[in-house]
């Protein structure tokens, strides 16, 4: 912890192929938790499978970050979507709602390449009462 912001995962961890990832998974900071993008990655490589399959794994890896810090999903004010391809918006958000439907955070959704081979990245703010 340094000066209020205690900083979770500092190490990295590991990417696809082993590569170092030099940032934080998390930073709190004043009751504010910023959670870095996830995607759909168990022990460093891509799950296989489609939107689906990648949606919940991806949000799962993001709720493993927060119970780590100490929040919840109801903790959750905002969330960031990046989807590879525009056709699968349906079908994230039918996997988005089973997760954050009882409390809807604020959410932007865009298409964009991925740097990773996957289907969907996601990344959240949350907020609880220091």
């Amino acid at each position: 912890m340094t000066d209020g912001i205690t900083r979770y995962g500092v190490e990295g961890g590991s990417g696809t192929g082993g590569q170092h990832l030099p940032f934080a998974r998390a930073v709190a900071a004043d009751g504010w938790l910023y959670v870095s993008g996830q995607v759909a990655m168990v022990n460093g490589e891509v799950i296989d499978g489609g939107i689906v399959a990648q949606s919940h794994q991806a949000i799962r890896n993001v709720l493993a970050i927060l119970e780590e810090a100490g929040y919840g999903p109801e903790h959750v004010v905002r969330c960031g979507v990046w989807l590879d391809d525009a056709r699968d918006f349906q079908s994230f958000n039918r996997v988005f709602k089973e997760y954050f439907g009882a409390h809807p955070p604020a959410r932007a959704c865009v298409v964009s390449p991925m740097v990773v081979d996957c289907k969907v990245e996601v990344d959240c703010v949350a907020w609880k009462k220091p």
